[in-house]
């Protein structure tokens, strides 16, 4: 079982996470309903900023990020190397993390990356459990 990235201060709506989004340009706003949809995963999703973006936790285990950049937005999963993706949407070589790239005009599958963004809670969820917690 891979370790759990824990953020024990991560909280239900952090003050900071509506600050990021309130920086205003387009590609954290390609992000934005993505974190909602992170956000909308359980009674139990907590959030903080995390190395400068958006994290979404299961209590305080870490499953998902979002993040902008000069030429596109990005929403990431912690264990997305893990998860089934029949789409083909997620990019990245790591040990345990991928990523899903927005651009403006050039969105994704929204159901494909719907259906990520539920697996890598359900994920999260289970190493939780299996971890006592």
């Amino acid at each position: 079982m891979d370790a759990l990235f824990r953020f024990p201060t991560a909280g239900r709506r952090d003050p900071a996470v509506e600050a990021w989004f309130a920086g205003g340009d387009a590609l954290r706003g390609l992000a934005e309903p993505w974190f909602e949809r992170l956000r909308a995963c359980g009674p139990d999703v907590r959030e903080l900023i995390h190395d400068a973006r958006p994290t979404a936790c299961a209590g305080d285990a870490a499953f998902a990020y979002v993040d902008a950049y000069a030429e596109h937005a990005n929403i990431g999963f912690f264990f997305g190397a893990f998860l089934d993706d029949p789409a083909g949407l997620l990019e990245g070589a790591g040990k345990r993390m991928r990523h899903v790239k927005l651009r403006v005009g050039r969105m994704p599958d929204e159901a494909a990356l719907d259906r990520l963004v539920a697996a890598a809670y359900r994920d999260i969820r289970r190493r939780l459990d299996a971890a006592g917690g």
